[in-house]
């Protein structure tokens, strides 16, 4: 399985368009007990549509681990607005929330989409209107409308802004018989549909890193046979090489600002940590030493950067001050703690934490120092990234044999995997939110 240090070493011995077999499915393995129980009647007007809003509302919030949701196989009335609804009928299902709309044609291609959120049991003999939102779309948009939807709902029900409407980056890597592997970075929907290919290649692809705005993305391509370091506009494919020094061009990631790049870089000998500026194309040497130093991540301020060393023996991670340039040692439980990055509050760490020989997903606490493990599977676990709403982290593992993506909730108590059905998936980067 790889981890931060065969990735390190995989630099060291360095010195197709997408289609639908290549689509995720989220595969929801363990939810939250006594989750918060919730029907979605279907959508009237929804029927021959090519993709169905409400439909993908029931996944959203199934998938989501945080919602028991009652569908058309649990329900007998079909309401399609509040004036319709029974709070008895819904009551006695035990559900507390209840999500009805509509679809009309405006003519052509142009889709009316209303929807209502309604508590059961906030009105006096009633439902309750919580939520009561009109959209108007085509039909290549009715999907994306429809993860607005769920967020919208999660973040009423649960206060926390929803990240359905999210995207991730990961390296897709399709084997031939009788010929080179092809590495495919490709950016999808949250739930792994609309995949699209932003490179194809048969050398490596590793590292996508998204600007803090989301429309761009970084990452190493040893596409001219050494490592380099890209920058890749997500709309247009439109890209720059940043970094092609000798020897180590790996790890890039943003600053929260979006106008530097940290990255790790072997020029002067050993790989050390760097700093570029991305308007003026300055570079700053961070660290200096003769250590491995790898896997730079800033701070949500950007006052400070965690990055994985082997300054004290084994990878720990450390945090360097970039106004005095002090170092601190941030993890001492366990003999292997890499790939760190801060959640988006600055409270949590997420990191590669080693147990009993097994990599798995851990989140270090601040205030109590405590690292707790999230994930405890029997298969490694490698290059975790954190969701915008610090809910979730999304990394790679094995499954049946196969690289694929999976998800962990910051509590530990949801779960989920997302098996390619061509390819093994590695490397993943959870988008920012998208406007």
């Amino acid at each position: 399985m790889r981890n931060s240090i065969q990735l390190f070493l995989f630099f060291l011995m360095s010195i197709f368009s997408c289609s639908a077999h290549a689509i995720l499915s989220m595969e929801l393995t363990r939810g939250v007990a006594g989750a918060i129980p919730i029907a979605v009647v279907p959508f009237a007007g929804q029927s021959g549509l090519p993709q169905i809003p409400s439909t993908i509302v029931i996944t959203d919030l199934s998938n989501s681990g945080r919602f028991k949701v009652y569908d058309a196989n649990s329900l007998t009335q079909f309401p399609n607005e509040a004036s319709k609804v029974s709070p008895t009928y819904f009551r006695s299902l035990g559900t507390d929330n209840v999500v009805v709309g509509n679809i009309t044609n405006l003519g052509g291609d142009r889709y009316q989409v209303n929807f209502q959120l309604l508590d059961m049991f906030r009105g006096a003999g009633k439902a309750s209107i919580v939520l009561n939102k009109q959209f108007t779309v085509s039909s290549r948009e009715l999907r994306a409308v429809a993860h607005h939807i769920s967020d919208l709902i999660y973040e009423q029900i649960t206060g926390t802004r929803g990240v359905f409407s999210t995207k991730m980056a990961y390296v897709l890597i399709q084997k031939f018989q009788g010929a080179k592997p092809h590495y495919v970075l490709e950016v999808s929907d949250q739930d792994g549909f609309n995949p699209r290919s932003m490179l194809d290649s048969v050398q490596p692809i590793m590292s996508p890193s998204w600007s803090p705005d989301g429309r761009r993305i970084a990452y190493v391509s040893f596409e001219k046979d050494t490592a380099s370091i890209y920058i890749q506009d997500v709309a247009t494919g439109a890209r720059r090489l940043v970094s092609a020094f000798p020897g180590i061009n790996g790890a890039p990631s943003w600053s929260p600002d979006g106008r530097k790049l940290a990255l790790v870089l072997s020029k002067s000998g050993s790989p050390n940590i760097y700093i570029l500026d991305m308007a003026t194309n300055n570079l700053t040497q961070i660290t200096n030493d003769f250590s491995i130093n790898t896997e730079p991540s800033f701070s949500p301020d950007g006052k400070s950067l965690l990055f994985t060393s082997t300054r004290g023996g084994g990878l720990q991670i450390y945090e360097v001050n970039l106004a005095n340039r002090s170092i601190a040692r941030i993890t001492y439980d366990g003999n292997y703690n890499a790939r760190a990055s801060y959640t988006h509050d600055g409270k949590y760490i997420s990191m590669i934490h080693r147990v009993d020989n097994n990599y798995n997903i851990g989140i270090l606490d601040l205030d109590t120092g405590k690292i707790r493990v999230l994930n405890n599977m029997i298969t490694d676990s490698a290059s975790p990234s954190i969701a915008p709403n610090g809910s979730m982290i999304l990394y790679d593992t094995i499954h049946a044999g196969r690289n694929v993506l999976a998800m962990v909730s910051a509590d530990g108590r949801v779960q989920l995997r997302m098996p390619s059905r061509n390819g093994d998936a590695q490397d993943p980067a959870w988008s920012p939110y998208l406007n």
